[in-house]
């Protein structure tokens, strides 16, 4: 018998969500972010989704292979631009654009010889101080990317450190930076991520980069997707492997971390961190049990969890458990585990098996 552990892939979702950040940003072109596999989506199940966007963007070389195999016309970006020469060839075969966000890049493509691709992104540090080029130097490189063979124009990007949080002053900072340093280049630009999308308007620009909200998740420190109107394109599940009565005052998993107060009922379902499902989710965690919120109730293991069953005293061996998804927003059950929603999706191991189904038919509705 097949392990039921899966996460369920619902494309109805990721459209609506994409149709979402169309109404939030009417004005600016859209970008879907697809890297990580479709953030632990699976691109394969996601991409006919994305049909309506105007471009995708992946981290890698292999990423961007993936989207080609798959038949996918749209423009792809490469985030991250070309780190060896030699891939140049390979970005050149797939039809790929770049991004250029360090001198040794445009260097790189100039001893190419050749067009790449005819639009290039030069990406400005603005204040992240990871990925992008001086803003004393950025006007330089803008000039000779120009001249390179096939080059005829270069958009201009910068990403935002603090966008999540309204409020924050590097946000503004950054903002001015960025349009200090690209003043009077020609270009369209790009500056709004996620949160910026949802949280700051007047960041839009030409383009606006759509990443987790595409999946029904919020980029934002508080809140849940729905609270932005989109809906969650994952739903992970698994069921019950057993159902056992525990005397009051005994240990239940490794480490004994968890001691019954009573005489409880006590479930085991078939998730661990073999799966993905962190070791670091705390006693209480939520998970729904035949759609009744149950409370996690011990350490999780690599094939298993422990849950409390108090509040599906009917519980039975086979009944479906939701981890997250609809109904049980996976932004709280990442707090529950010390981490953001980004790395829960991230991290599901191959072990997991995926299907693509309505969201209108997923499990896990409340009771």
């Amino acid at each position: 018998m097949a392990r039921n552990t899966i996460a369920r892939i619902h494309p109805d979702a990721v459209a609506h969500n994409l149709r979402q950040v169309r109404e939030r940003a009417p004005g600016s072109r859209v970008m879907a972010v697809v890297k990580a596999d479709a953030y632990g989506h699976r691109i394969d199940l996601c991409l006919p989704a994305l049909a309506g966007a105007d471009m995708l963007a992946v981290a890698t070389i292999e990423e961007a292979r993936a989207i080609r195999r798959l038949g996918n016309g749209l423009p792809v970006l490469l985030l991250e631009g070309v780190t060896d020469p030699g891939d140049l060839a390979v970005a050149s075969e797939l039809g790929l654009e770049l991004t250029v966000h360090h001198r040794n890049q445009m260097e790189a493509l100039g001893r190419f010889g050749r067009q790449v691709t005819p639009r290039v992104w030069l990406k400005v540090d603005s204040g992240m101080h990871r990925l992008g080029v001086d803003q004393a130097e950025a006007a330089e490189l803008h000039h000779r990317l120009l001249q390179l063979p096939g080059v005829a124009r270069v958009n201009l990007m910068s990403h935002l450190a603090c966008a999540e949080q309204t409020g924050h002053p590097l946000n503004t900072l950054q903002l001015e930076r960025f349009d200090s340093t690209v003043f009077g280049l020609e270009g369209e630009h790009c500056l709004a991520n996620s949160a910026a999308i949802f949280g700051w308007p007047a960041i839009h620009r030409d383009w606006v980069r759509a990443g987790i909200v595409l999946y029904g998740i919020s980029p934002m420190e508080v809140g849940s997707g729905s609270d932005l109107g989109l809906r969650p394109a994952m739903t992970l599940t698994s069921e019950l492997l057993a159902v056992n009565r525990v005397p009051a005052g005994e240990c239940i998993g490794y480490g004994g971390r968890f001691v019954t107060p009573d005489d409880m009922l006590i479930g085991v379902a078939a998730i661990g961190y073999g799966d993905g499902y962190p070791r670091s989710m705390a006693d209480g965690a939520p998970v729904l049990v035949n759609g009744r919120r149950c409370r996690l109730a011990g350490r999780v293991s690599m094939d298993m969890i422990t849950i409390d069953l108090a509040d599906c005293p009917d519980a039975k061996i086979g009944d479906p458990v939701v981890l997250w998804g609809n109904d049980l927003p996976i932004e709280e059950v990442a707090r529950s585990a010390g981490t953001i929603p980004y790395e829960l999706v991230c991290r599901i191991t191959r072990r997991v098996r995926y299907r693509a189904q309505s969201a209108r038919h997923a499990p896990g509705k409340v009771k």
